[in-house]
């Protein structure tokens, strides 16, 4: 097993869920903490553990996103007007790689961040090779030609094991996408579910 597969099982095991979604990951089989103590650790949770638990779970969600970039997003986020919370979603969806990600053009969040970060995508026409990028609405974003027969993209495309968003317009054949809108918390296709709201609580307290 590689060192990030092995750090992906122990993400999944340390929240206690399936955050991306994945067939393999330990919690189907094991839903229990990492370590031999594991079994006994799970006892009544306060408000403070509640709310980190969340901001831990959304921000494992996407990736290699240290903390000092999440919260810098969430701080984005509370600038603006509107919902704090409906808000970071919003944020976190417009990034490169999750749109690389939700479009199914790799098969993890992490193998998007490494994909746009080797040149393979481009963003209205011009080459892109920043994760954190920050998408518009009517961005669109193709697959360099070049990239296009990589076994890895046609392996995504093909796989039946997640549904791309409303918010996300692909053309598989011109494996081209188009960023239709900003998605609310309710549009994002997260396998588990995910409380924006405690995130905001908790750097807030």
């Amino acid at each position: 097993m590689s060192r990030r597969h092995s750090t992906k099982y122990k993400i999944d095991r340390r929240v206690g869920e399936n955050i991306w979604g994945r067939p393999k990951s330990p919690v189907n089989k094991r839903p229990t903490k990492p370590g031999q103590h594991g079994q006994g650790r799970r006892g009544k949770t306060s408000d403070y553990g509640l709310q980190l638990m969340a901001k831990q779970k959304l921000k494992f969600h996407y990736g290699d996103i240290t903390e000092k970039q999440f919260r810098k997003t969430y701080d984005e986020a509370n600038r603006q007007k509107g919902n704090t919370a409906e808000n970071l979603i919003g944020l976190l969806e417009s990034r490169l790689e999750a749109f690389v990600y939700r479009a199914k053009f790799v098969p993890t969040i992490f193998a998007a961040r490494q994909f746009v970060n080797h040149g393979h995508v481009k963003v209205n026409g011009v080459k892109t090779n920043i994760g954190s990028y920050r998408l518009k609405a009517g961005d669109v974003v193709e697959i360099r030609e070049k990239s296009r027969n990589i076994a890895l993209v046609l392996e995504a495309l093909g796989s039946p094991e997640r549904d791309i968003p409303e918010y996300i317009d692909v053309d598989p054949k011109a494996m081209t996408a188009t960023f239709v809108r900003v998605p609310e918390l309710n549009d994002v296709p997260y396998p588990v579910k995910m409380e924006p709201a405690q995130v905001v609580e908790y750097y807030s307290s």
